[in-house]
């Protein structure tokens, strides 16, 4: 019912809106950045982040620092809000925030089970799973071997279950088949949130419609970069990008066929909203096009503030959040490596 979400929205998602937007208010401004990019030291940084939301979170952390802590602790922060709204959220928003975090799952699914590959100690691995893809039994992945053991001995119970059906295969698992697990999970994931969204209706159906189709066409982009000079076939290409989004249906068969990066950027530039991300790269240079795709994305999911009466704002404050703290990781890098210099190669200034 697009339109009239004003009259009942508040009834359940009036306090959470609120909420989230009170959080949002706390995201480091551009003044917080290029003070965070003068620091000399870890400390420096500890110093000036105690100013800001995430003090409480940083205020015992002994000297030395180390930047998996600084990482740690304020994606700690973004734990603890997500739970508390998961706590008082009611159907439908409760059911919509829990799609927020299949991502999550899925890239600990695929970091687990390429660590075991390797063998790495799966304690290890776990300490390096993101904290809101985490479930009972993501310590028992380590033992399977292929597609059909990691789905009948760990997967059947979890949320990600349903995605799994085009990937169940008796091939062992190597580093080409589990690139493509995560590409084929990540396809059926965000179509099942988009048409959840879909179902949904009004205005959460049309912003997230957007972002959705802008992540779907993002995957697009990286998995065709990604398999250029690989065995991947065309067909093979295909069958992972995600059946909705702006490049959907004739963007993919042409991107399916590309052989090199101008080839990629060629397509993409008879889209409009993506001709302006393809022209701030110079011909041949993929390093700069994740960033681009990360300003984009945060100047779209700033816009999603400007409406009420969505849940789109909860999907938008989580991906902010989390570009946040990779802009906080870079810029630790930078000070702890004394490469200051390239401080701001990377960080994606949100406001």
């Amino acid at each position: 019912m697009y339109g009239f979400e004003a009259l009942t929205f508040n009834i359940h998602g009036g306090y959470l809106e609120a909420i989230v937007r009170g959080h949002r208010s706390g995201l480091l401004t551009a003044a917080d950045y290029n003070n965070l990019c003068q620091c000399e030291t870890l400390d420096d940084i500890k110093m000036h982040l105690s100013a800001t939301e995430y003090g409480p979170y940083l205020q015992n952390e002994p000297s030395p620092l180390h930047t998996t802590t600084i990482v740690e602790k304020c994606t700690l922060k973004l734990v603890d809000e997500y739970k508390h709204m998961l706590c008082q959220a009611t159907e439908p928003l409760s059911t919509f925030l829990e799609y927020c975090t299949y991502g999550h799952m899925i890239d600990n699914v695929v970091l687990i089970v390429t660590g075991t590959l390797h063998e790495r100690d799966v304690q290890e691995l776990l300490e390096k799973c993101h904290p809101l893809g985490m479930f009972d039994s993501i310590a028992t992945l380590a033992v399977a071997h292929n597609m059909r053991e990691l789905y009948r001995l760990v997967l059947v119970d979890t949320p990600l279950a349903p995605y799994f059906s085009e990937c169940i295969t008796s091939e062992d698992l190597d580093d080409m088949n589990i690139e493509i697990m995560r590409n084929t999970l990540y396809k059926a994931y965000l179509e099942d949130f988009y048409r959840f969204c879909q179902k949904l209706g009004g205005a959460t159906a049309e912003i997230m419609s957007d972002l959705l189709a802008f992540e779907a066409d993002r995957r697009a982009v990286n998995i065709s970069i990604n398999s250029i000079g690989t065995e991947l076939t065309r067909d093979d290409r295909r069958k992972l990008y995600s059946n909705f989004g702006l490049l959907y249906p004739y963007g993919h068969e042409e991107l399916a066929v590309c052989e090199d990066l101008d080839q990629v950027r060629g397509v993409m530039e008879k889209y409009p909203p993506y001709q302006a991300i393809f022209s701030k790269l110079s011909y041949g240079e993929s390093q700069l096009l994740d960033k681009a795709f990360y300003e984009e994305e945060v100047k779209r999911l700033c816009l999603s503030f400007e409406q009420q009466f969505h849940y789109g704002v909860f999907f938008a404050y989580i991906r902010l959040r989390e570009q946040e703290i990779r802009n906080l990781m870079w810029i630790s890098e930078c000070v702890a490596q004394n490469q200051k210099s390239r401080v701001h190669d990377s960080v994606v200034f949100i406001f």
